[in-house]
């Protein structure tokens, strides 16, 4: 009976999955976002009226708990992931002749995609305690 109150045919469960696909497939748009950003030239790189390096944080904070949420019970393969591609990108910027990979910009990446990453678990783990005592 608890296998049927998620089927199809429930409105609440049908929802609850298509959210599930829209945050997944936010989280995938977001990282080929960021990989062209990250790689394109330097002209046509899109900017935010913030400092670089709060763009780069603020890109994978977003980026950490977009894939967290997306793939909940996957935790290692979502840090592979965010954080993988974080150094991914940097390395690949050292192949464009116009960009440039520093150590410093692939940290305050990753340091973006653990809070994110935190983030997500923690938007998860008050989720599920309100689901178990709700008030």
């Amino acid at each position: 009976m608890i296998a049927g109150a998620l089927s199809r045919c429930d409105p609440v469960g049908y929802e609850v999955r298509m959210i599930d696909k829209l945050i997944a497939v936010a989280a995938w748009t977001l990282l080929a976002f960021i990989a062209y950003a990250t790689i394109s030239p330097i002209q046509a790189r899109p900017t935010l009226f913030a400092s670089p390096s709060f763009e780069r944080l603020a890109a994978f904070t977003v980026l950490g708990a977009l894939f967290c949420l997306a793939y909940p019970r996957h935790i290692v393969l979502v840090c592979l992931i965010v954080l993988g591609s974080a150094v991914l990108l940097e390395l690949a910027q050292l192949l464009t002749p116009d960009r440039h990979g520093r150590i410093q910009d692939a940290i305050i990446k990753m340091t973006g995609g653990a809070l994110g990453i935190a983030a997500g678990q923690a938007m998860l783990y008050f989720q599920q305690a309100n689901r178990r005592f709700p008030n």
